[in-house]
């Protein structure tokens, strides 16, 4: 059973910065590609960053060129370092597979005040 346990979120200014983690249990993570996806209040969720099982990364246009996202083949865990960020990224933010999907964990709150 695929477990995710997403942490790291808080209350941030504009122009701030956070890491957010990913924990990935009952998968084989190494052959497995991961995304990450966030989902503003009355909104849908939306995929902003996948990184494949050769590390390569893709992001969402909004969030080129701030986020960045990493994995750890040791630890089983996927990070998204958020840089620059604006209060349209306040969101609840989770990790899940992009060519596959596990039940969704909690999330992790992202709130960023201008």
């Amino acid at each position: 059973q695929v477990q995710l346990v997403e942490t790291g979120g808080g209350l941030v200014q504009a122009g701030g910065s956070l890491r957010l983690s990913c924990a990935a249990s009952g998968i084989i993570f190494s052959i497995n590609d991961m995304g990450w996806y966030r989902q503003a209040p009355g909104k849908q969720r939306e995929l902003v960053a996948t990184i494949a099982s050769s590390s390569s990364a893709n992001y969402a246009d909004s969030v080129k060129g701030r986020f960045t996202i990493s994995r750890d083949y040791v630890k089983n865990a996927v990070y998204l370092q958020m840089n620059n960020l604006k209060s349209e990224d306040t969101a609840v933010y989770y990790c899940n597979g992009v060519s596959w999907r596990g039940a969704w964990g909690q999330g992790t709150q992202v709130t960023v005040s201008s």
